[in-house]
């Protein structure tokens, strides 16, 4: 079976490349609103389910007892462009577990915001942990540790009671089984686990409607929502796409980014969840595809589906600033 193209990439009036997929959107019952391709072959969903593995820090109480704030809790499930704000936001989560960057064990790289990369390059100085896109995530899971009474070290391991915690949650949200044999090891080094589109999906709608869920599941799900929408520059960073689609939607959509052409997104006052995965890992022709999803089933008025309209057809420029094409959902 192939999959359909969900995204193709014009130039001038010619369609120069495509992009094959699979999507699907659900309702917290597991009722298919849409599909197309294989929604059931296992896929990574790498970032994508940040939130999810996230349930344990607000659930344990952890997120409470160290008095993480609304932008502390946005960038525990971010994938962030390593901005200085970010790595701030990171080191205060730590401080506030009486720890210091140095128990992160995500690994470090350079901010993936260019104009941030090259000012640090600069400076002279090399990037930490604290700028690796997941070190919020991580942070959140050595304040869990900590709440715990576990030792930190070696959190990022499948044994550690912190991926244990992360484990059933993923598995309890979206009905899958996170088995030995589906797991590999995430860019940040925490297992990953294979799962069906149509699994991801589910666990989404549940994330925005807390259906299914008990009381303090559900609100640590609001929680996390609630934190995204109010700050969403914390979620990813300046002009990244998350960000940009949250600013304008605020509350009306929950949307994530995940590794090699994933994403998802939560619809709350639809009960929507929705996963898709390209299948050449391409992160523009996701964008795109999960924005066309979201513009053909939120109602949106007539000022915000005209801001909404760059964000479903992206505009491709060359290096004089002239617009040479678009990447854009296929019509039909």
């Amino acid at each position: 079976m192939e999959n359909p193209v969900l995204a193709e990439v014009t130039r001038g009036n010619t369609v120069e490349s495509r992009h094959r997929g699979a999507a699907i959107v659900i309702d917290a019952d597991g009722a298919v609103v849409f599909s197309a391709g294989d929604v059931e072959r296992p896929v990574f969903p790498r970032s994508a389910v940040k939130s999810i593995q996230g349930l344990p820090l607000i659930e344990s109480g952890a997120a409470d007892r160290y008095g993480l704030t609304e932008p502390e809790l946005a960038l525990a499930i971010s994938s962030h462009s390593g901005e200085p704000e970010h790595a701030q936001t990171a080191i205060g989560m730590l401080r506030k577990a009486g720890r210091e960057a140095g128990c992160l064990e995500c690994g470090a790289h350079w901010p993936t915001n260019e104009k941030v990369a090259r000012a640090l390059a600069k400076s002279g100085a090399e990037p930490t942990a604290l700028n690796n896109n997941c070190s919020g995530k991580h942070a959140g899971f050595v304040c869990l540790s900590c709440a715990l009474d576990e030792d930190p070290a070696g959190y990022v391991k499948a044994d550690h009671a912190v991926q244990q915690a992360v484990r059933g949650a993923l598995e309890a949200v979206t009905g899958a089984a996170h088995t030995a044999e589906h797991r590999g090891t995430d860019g940040c080094s925490i297992p990953s686990y294979a799962i069906p589109l149509r699994a991801l999906a589910l666990g989404f709608a549940r994330m925005g409607t807390g259906h299914g869920f008990g009381p303090e599941r559900a609100k640590a799900a609001a929680r996390f929502r609630a934190a995204a929408a109010a700050h969403p520059f914390m979620v990813a960073g300046t002009d990244r796409f998350d960000t940009r689609l949250m600013g304008l939607l605020g509350a009306r959509a929950f949307t994530k980014t995940g590794a090699e052409g994933v994403y998802c997104a939560a619809l709350p006052e639809l009960g929507y969840g929705i996963a898709l995965k390209c299948d050449d890992g391409a992160g523009r022709a996701a964008e795109v595809a999960l924005a066309a999803l979201i513009a053909r089933f939120l109602p949106m008025d007539d000022a915000s589906a005209a801001a909404f309209v760059p964000l479903r057809e992206a505009v491709l420029k060359n290096w004089n600033g002239i617009e040479v094409g678009r990447v854009r959902a296929p019509a039909g």
